[in-house]
């Protein structure tokens, strides 16, 4: 009897160590705060760019503004919570999420199907394309245009990449993981052309006069929408639900108001604002 009742204490201490075990894994691999546990903290942690005016960037006063960090100001007002403001590279995006680095990224971050394998996507609030700007003295209006011998300037990390990879292997690319970078070598010449958001190279071409934007939409019309670490379904629910409630006071045409008007003009802002989540374009 006692054998017996020594090896059910074995069994009983062999089955709570493996389900130890089985909780401790889970909790290794669950690097994200769920929305209790970040409104406990008193502070989330969401990633921007700093040197992409005018989405996320980082003025005179050292202070981040932009289209992107007007939206996650009020994300922090609702939540009751302080912004620890994270800057990310383009590249650097999903990793900053896989890692538990960030909470939220809300960096221009257009929804593709590679990138959902890796994050969960929240509800849209912008459209986006792919454009390309080159200098006025050979303005590129089709992708055949650009010799064997050119190069064309894209960030890493960024769907211009992948576009540009899958669909034109021919054409030899430039790789920057900054914009600022990327900004330096077109106008060194370095390259006939940058592709990007045609956000962007709308905005580029606007503020430096001698570049034009000759193709102002290329591939398939996408969204920008914020991301969260995959599986966190708390932070991801509160985040849908914040962007259809924001529709009823039109936040977001008031955040492009605020934000973009002074670069592109009001003529762009229906067709870029995505107001509870529903693109119409």
């Amino acid at each position: 009897m006692r054998k017996l009742r020594n090896l059910a204490n074995i069994g009983l201490a062999t089955l709570l160590a493996v389900s130890f075990s089985a909780v401790s894994a889970f909790a290794e691999d669950n690097v994200y705060r769920t929305l209790d546990e970040i409104k406990e903290s008193g502070t989330i942690n969401i990633g921007v760019f700093s040197d992409k005016n005018p989405f996320g960037y980082v003025d005179e006063n050292g202070d981040y503004q932009g289209y992107d960090v007007y939206f996650a100001n009020r994300i922090g007002e609702d939540l009751g919570v302080d912004i620890e403001f994270v800057s990310t590279e383009a590249a650097n995006r999903v990793e900053y999420l896989e890692t538990g680095k960030v909470d939220i990224i809300l960096a221009n971050f257009t929804v593709t199907e590679e990138r959902a394998e890796k994050v969960d996507f929240a509800l849209p609030y912008m459209n986006v394309a792919l454009g390309v700007v080159s200098p006025a003295s050979r303005v590129i209006t089709d992708l055949s245009e650009i010799g064997e011998d050119d190069e064309v300037i894209v960030i890493s990390g960024t769907t211009a990449e992948t576009y540009l990879i899958e669909n034109n292997p021919e054409i030899k690319l430039q790789k920057y993981d900054t914009y600022a970078n990327a900004k330096n070598a077109l106008e060194n010449g370095n390259a006939v052309a940058w592709a990007n958001d045609n956000t962007e190279v709308i905005a580029y071409a606007l503020q430096n006069p001698g570049y034009t934007v000759g193709i102002p939409s290329l591939g398939s019309q996408d969204t920008i929408a914020p991301a969260v670490s995959k599986g966190n379904e708390t932070l991801l629910n509160w985040i849908n639900e914040e962007i259809k409630s924001l529709a009823g006071e039109e936040f977001f045409h008031k955040d492009y108001e605020e934000t973009l008007a002074d670069t592109y003009g009001l003529d762009y802002e229906e067709s870029l604002v995505v107001e509870g989540g529903e693109p119409t374009v």
